[in-house]
């Protein structure tokens, strides 16, 4: 199962966070991409991501899950100690994205923002999404993203 985290490229708690997620996910479960970026936006549409979300979006069976549940599960996927986080799932989901977006609302001026989207180390430029050229689809198909370009590209 792919999973695919969407996360703000400029602000610097996200790009910590992400970080973190790597650290933390040995076998690489995750992949990642800015939500700025147009892989970012493609799937952002794809899987109807409301244009202005100010949440970390986790793409995972198929589906699209944002705020504390977007996080929550990525406990999940870490495995180990992580998975013990997912326990935050019992807290009702409006409590739980109240105090989301309450930190969400504040990150920038805690944590401060970029002026463009982090561009990763060479050791995980392979876990971040980038898009062949001519690309003019993207489907997901057993678990995987298929690319659907024009015919000679």
């Amino acid at each position: 199962m792919e999973r695919i985290v969407l996360f703000d490229g400029v602000c610097n708690f996200c790009n910590g966070a992400v970080n973190w997620i790597i650290g933390h996910d040995p076998h690489g479960a995750f992949r990642f991409a800015p939500l700025q970026s147009e892989i970012g936006e493609r799937l952002t549409r794809q899987y109807a991501v409301p244009e202005n979300i100010d949440s970390i979006v986790l793409i995972e069976d198929g589906r699209a899950f944002t705020h504390s549940s977007a996080g929550l599960r990525i406990a999940r996927g870490l495995g180990g100690i992580w998975k013990a986080g997912y326990a935050g799932i019992l807290i009702p989901r409006p409590i739980r994205d109240a105090l989301y977006r309450w930190f969400a609302s504040n990150r920038y001026r805690w944590f401060g923002k970029q002026d463009a989207c982090m561009i990763p180390t060479p050791e995980v430029r392979s876990r971040f999404l980038s898009e062949p050229t001519g690309i003019v689809a993207v489907k997901e198909a057993a678990g995987a993203l298929i690319y659907l370009t024009r015919p000679g590209e």
